[in-house]
C-alpha cells in the first residue's frame, strides 16, 4: 500500500446563490473560512500534494490559502470531471492515491477520508471508492445504484436518472478516492454526452465498471457531507457546528448556563470548571484557563484568560488581552492589547488599551488609558497594587508606580512615582448661599414672565 496521498479540492464554482462578492468557500463558519475547515482535516492525513481547482475569484482563494496548496485554474468550467482534469499537470510526477474533495463540503472528518483510502487498498482492489450517504430526502443528488455488498452497479446524475433510479435513497457525495494512474486515464475517456452537456466525474466509475473493474462505496453520515450553497445553508452549517462544539465543551467539564446562546470560534480553548453564562460570544484566538467565569453578554476575541478569572457581565476583551490568575474585568469594561497581572481589577465602565497593569492593582470606574494621539498608539504602565481613582484619564505614554494612588477625577500626563499620591484637579470653590440666591432670582423671573 502506498502512503502517498494527494488531495484535489474543487472550488471553481461561481457560488451565485450566495449573492456575495466573497467566494463561496471563503464564507466563515465559527470564524474560519469553510475551505480552511476542510484543509485542516486534509492536513491530518499529511498529504504529499494538495491542489485546489479555482475559477471565479481565484485571487481571493490564492490569498486565503497563502501558498499552502497548489492552484490550478478551470476555465471554462465544463463540469466536475473537467475540473479534476485541471490537476493533472500538478500531479504529473505523483504516484499515489488521490482524494477528490469539495471546498463547499467542509466537515468531512479525516477519519472518513482515511476509510476511503484504506478501502481503495483492500484485497479486492477497487478502481474507485465513492463516499455515499443515505437520506430520506434525496432531492436532486446523484444516485448510486448498489450491487451486492458495497459494490456499485451504476452511478447516475439526477438529470439523467430514470424515475425508478430516482427512488434510490443512496446518494453520491461527490467525494472519491482513486489511484493517480487510474484517475487521469479514466478522465481522458469521459464525454459530455448527457442532459447537462458537462463532463461528469461520476462517469469514471461507469467506465471502470464497463472495463470489468470493481468500484465500491464507503458510507458517511449525511451531516458529514452536507454542501453549502446559500446563506441559509451556511447558517444551518454554523448551527450544526456550534451544537456539536457546545456538547464537546460540556463533556470536557465546562458549565454552559444556556448552551444555545453561547457561540464559539473554531479555535476556542476552555479549561475545566470554566463557567459560561448566557449570551457570550467567543471570537477567534481565545484561551480560558481552569475555573474562570465568563458572565453574561460578554464578547471575547484574541484574549488569554487566566485561572480563576472573572469577566463581565457586558465586558469586551479585544485581541492582545492577557488576564493573570484571578484578575477581574467587570461590567462595561473594554480591554485591548493590555496585560493585567494576578488579582488586578477593573470592575466598572473602563477602557484599558495598550497597557500593562501590575498584580493587585485596582482600576476605578470610568478610568481611561488615552493611548492614541491621532497618529500613534502609546503605552500606559500601572504598577503593582496601584490604585487608580474613578473617572481618571491616563494620557499615554505614562507610568504609574507601584503602590501609587491617583485621585479620582485626575488627568495624568506625567509619570507617578512609587508610593506617590497624584491629584490633578481644578481648585474646588465654595460659595455659601449662592445657589439659594440663584434659585430665588430665577423663580421670580419665571413668575413675572407668566403674568404677561
Amino acid at each position: 500500500m502506498s502512503n502517498a496521498i494527494a488531495a484535489v479540492v474543487l472550488a471553481a464554482g461561481k457560488g451565485t446563490r450566495m449573492k456575495s462578492d466573497l467566494h463561496k468557500v471563503l464564507h466563515p463558519i465559527a470564524g474560519r473560512p469553510m475551505l480552511l475547515h476542510l484543509m485542516a482535516s486534509v492536513d491530518e492525513l499529511r498529504p504529499a500534494k494538495k491542489v485546489v481547482i479555482v475559477g471565479d475569484k481565484a485571487d481571493q482563494l490564492a490569498a486565503a490559502l497563502g501558498g499552502t496548496a497548489e492552484i490550478a485554474v478551470q476555465e471554462p468550467q465544463l463540469g466536475t470531471g473537467h475540473a479534476v482534469q485541471q490537476a493533472e499537470r500538478a500531479l504529473a510526477d505523483f504516484d499515489g492515491d488521490v482524494l477528490i474533495l469539495y471546498g463547499d463540503v467542509p466537515f468531512v472528518p479525516a477519519a472518513t477520508m482515511r476509510k476511503m483510502v484504506d478501502r481503495l487498498h483492500a484485497d479486492d482492489g477497487p478502481a474507485v471508492v465513492v463516499l455515499t450517504f443515505f437520506t430520506d430526502y434525496p432531492h436532486h443528488y446523484g444516485r448510486v445504484i448498489e450491487a451486492e455488498g458495497d459494490r456499485i452497479a451504476k452511478m447516475v446524475e439526477y438529470k439523467d436518472a430514470t424515475e425508478t433510479e430516482r427512488q434510490c435513497q443512496i446518494c453520491n457525495s461527490g467525494l472519491m478516492a482513486v489511484r493517480s494512474r487510474d484517475l487521469f486515464a479514466l478522465l481522458a475517456r469521459i464525454t459530455d454526452d448527457n442532459a447537462a452537456g458537462e463532463f461528469y466525474l461520476v462517469d469514471i466509475v461507469n467506465l471502470a465498471i464497463g472495463d470489468g473493474r470493481q468500484c465500491v462505496t464507503v458510507r458517511a453520515d449525511e451531516m458529514e457531507v452536507q454542501g453549502i450553497n446559500s446563506r441559509a445553508e451556511l447558517a444551518a452549517a454554523e448551527a450544526q457546528w456550534q451544537a456539536f462544539r457546545r456538547e464537546e465543551a460540556m463533556a470536557a467539564g465546562v458549565s454552559l448556563r444556556a448552551p444555545e446562546t453561547v457561540w464559539f470560534s473554531w479555535d476556542t480553548e476552555l479549561g475545566r470548571d470554566v463557567t459560561v453564562e448566557p449570551n457570550v460570544v467567543f471570537g477567534p484566538g481565545v484561551k480560558v484557563a481552569d475555573g474562570a467565569t465568563i458572565r453574561a453578554f460578554s464578547h471575547i476575541e484574541g484574549a488569554t484568560i487566566g485561572a480563576g478569572c472573572e469577566v463581565g457581565p457586558f465586558a469586551r476583551l479585544r485581541p492582545g488581552t492577557e488576564l493573570g490568575e484571578k484578575a477581574k474585568i467587570g461590567n462595561f469594561v473594554e480591554v485591548k492589547k493590555a496585560v493585567l497581572g494576578a488579582g488586578a481589577k477593573a470592575n466598572h465602565l473602563t477602557y484599558l488599551g495598550d497597557a500593562t497593569v501590575g498584580a493587585g492593582a485596582n482600576i476605578g470606574a470610568g478610568t481611561i488609558t488615552c493611548n492614541y494621539d491621532g497618529y500613534f498608539k502609546h503605552q500606559t504602565q500601572i504598577g503593582e497594587r496601584a490604585f487608580i481613582g474613578s473617572n481618571s484619564a491616563l494620557v499615554a505614554p505614562v507610568k504609574i508606580g507601584a503602590d501609587a494612588i491617583v485621585a479620582a477625577g485626575s488627568t495624568v500626563t506625567i509619570d507617578v512615582g512609587d508610593g506617590e499620591l497624584r491629584i490633578v484637579r481644578g481648585e474646588q470653590l465654595v460659595k455659601p448661599g449662592w445657589a439659594d440666591r440663584f434659585h430665588d432670582a430665577m423663580r421670580k423671573k419665571k413668575a413675572a414672565g407668566q403674568k404677561k
